[in-house]
């Protein structure tokens, strides 16, 4: 069997090597590329004759098919978005996440921008350096406030233990209700209800097409009148441009977004660039020396459990 990694995983050279040797001992070759691409014929000549192409969150669309195979993509994220998962099943292409790998980042990240939004962090470093004082910088806390959470996953529940430890109410909505999430505290309820009354809303939802688009801009005006919204999901899921409007509207009082409908760079006239009371960064929920460790641990074990016929994290298309 033939494995490509197509790009890097986040994490040195010698460790992907490690991951590897057991791979090379059982007699399969592995090849791995240190630079990234988005061209798909690119793509689709490093995928060339391998059983398994392993990437991270680089997009593989239809084009990056090679004519025969692969009969697996191995995704080192929880997101499956970025693939053609249409032309995987057509083809009976297996694909297999690494789902698990970044819920402590996230749910940090997430509560992270709620402190700075809540606590005017990035205004209060502009002042300090332009010489000014903490005038117009006053706060708002988390602790009695009620804090919503929209996908109670395992990221969503983590996030929602970590807002309770600061002493929040936590609800949450989900199309079912999961035991981990309720023994956590969290109380569920209907989206109407937990959208009218959270002071904090976090997003922990799927990109896909019953989401995409899923906070718009009816359900903004449903939100609480001065609520805070955070985003570390996905961009698509919410109308970013209605996001503005409210933000601009004094509708909401602040959020916090990690995602974006495209891809950093933004562009000069994305909408939320424009809006006040924002903290924005460049997709980066996912991002720490830890997480990127477990995922590439996670990737490689996907790997070796499908070549030794007990596949794993295998996701449904």
């Amino acid at each position: 069997m033939k494995i490509a990694l197509l790009e890097p995983l986040g994490v040195p050279g010698e460790r992907i090597e490690e991951l590897a040797a057991g791979i090379r001992a059982a007699g399969h070759e592995f090849v791995s590329y240190a630079d990234k691409t988005t061209d798909p014929a690119e793509l689709a000549h490093r995928s060339e004759g391998a059983d398994v192409v392993m990437i991270a969150n680089n997009p593989y669309p239809a084009a990056a098919f090679p004519a025969e195979g692969p009969k697996v993509i191995a995704v080192a994220f929880t997101g499956i978005d970025h693939v053609d998962l249409a032309e995987c099943k057509q083809r009976g292409t297996m694909v297999c996440n690494c789902a698990g790998y970044s819920d402590t980042a996230v749910a940090e990240l997430a509560v992270g921008l709620a402190i700075d939004v809540l606590r005017k962090v990035v205004a209060g470093d502009a002042a300090t350096r332009a010489g000014q004082t903490s005038a117009g910088l006053v706060g708002t806390e988390i602790a009695g406030k009620t804090v919503g959470i929209v996908g109670t996953g395992h990221i969503g529940t983590a996030t929602g233990k970590l807002f309770r430890a600061f002493g929040a109410r936590v609800l949450g909505y989900a199309r079912h209700e999961h035991p981990e999430a309720t023994a956590a505290g969290i109380e569920f309820a209907s989206l109407d209800d937990l959208l009218a009354q959270s002071d904090i809303v976090s997003l922990h939802i799927p990109s896909n097409t019953q989401t995409c688009g899923f906070l718009s801009a009816a359900r903004i005006a449903q939100m609480k009148e001065g609520a805070v919204l955070i985003n570390c999901a996905r961009g698509a899921v919410v109308d970013n441009a209605a996001l503005a409007e409210a933000l601009r509207d004094g509708h909401l009082a602040g959020a916090g977004i990690d995602v974006y409908d495209v891809e950093p760079p933004l562009p000069t006239d994305y909408p939320l660039l424009g809006a006040p009371h924002t903290v924005l960064v460049p997709h980066v929920g996912f991002l720490t020396a830890e997480s990127m460790e477990r995922r590439a641990a996670i990737e490689f074990a996907n790997v070796e459990a499908w070549l030794a016929g007990a596949p794993q994290n295998v996701c449904e298309l």
